[in-house]
């Protein structure tokens, strides 16, 4: 042991900086993505911005889809927090209102929480270095809302739990977006409408099944 070195003390205040950087790099390009949107963001802005040289960018990002890739996987990670956290929950007890409610007021939270999320979303949609991800958000959603739903015997048929889901997911993403890019009083209107269609949806559901 006495001749083995000791690398970690040294290494950590190095890599804690180069997370702290990084952590930087994602706020500040969040902001831009607000501010600009994704056409016109670049490593030269996001690099300004931050206070470095875009050489020293290029250590942590290669380019800005690299950049908001990292803002998109760190967007689904919250999201699959918020859906664990729902899932957690003992919704069997539920009413399919106290659901609705439950489950729209978690994704919201997540929705809110992400600075720049429209022209984030777009890219997930529309850029090919991002398609994966808004691939993942869909599934991630889909598949926690069918086991959701089984569980409250909304249905039992694997196909039906899916495609139940991927309406519900379909409704809330659109729906939200628009939410949090509202004005306060019209925020509101439309949050209620969302709820309003998704009980509908899931009481229609669980009648038929």
């Amino acid at each position: 042991m006495s001749g083995q070195r000791k690398l970690t003390p040294r290494n950590q205040p190095i890599q804690q900086r180069a997370m702290a950087r990084r952590s930087q790099i994602l706020t500040v390009t969040a902001d831009l993505l607000e501010e600009v949107g994704q056409d016109d963001l670049t490593t030269i802005l996001v690099a300004k911005r931050v206070g470095i040289s875009v050489g020293t960018l290029y250590h942590y990002f290669p380019n800005k889809y690299a950049i908001m890739h990292a803002l998109a996987e760190q967007w689904l990670g919250e999201m699959d927090i918020a859906l664990q956290a729902l899932e957690s929950e003992a919704i069997e007890a539920y009413s399919v209102k106290k659901f609705v409610e439950r489950s729209v007021e978690r994704m919201l939270g997540v929705y809110r929480n992400q600075q720049g999320l429209l022209p984030l979303v777009q890219a997930m949609y529309g850029v090919p270095e991002l398609k994966e991800l808004d691939v993942m958000h869909d599934e991630l959603i889909i598949a926690s809302m069918a086991r959701m739903f089984k569980r409250m015997d909304i249905s039992s048929e694997s196909h039906e739990l899916r495609r139940l889901g991927r309406t519900y997911l379909e409704l809330s993403h659109a729906l939200i977006l628009v939410v949090v890019n509202q004005n306060k009083p019209d925020g509101i209107k439309t949050l209620s409408e969302l709820k309003h269609l998704s009980l509908a949806l899931l009481e229609r559901a669980k009648s038929a099944f």
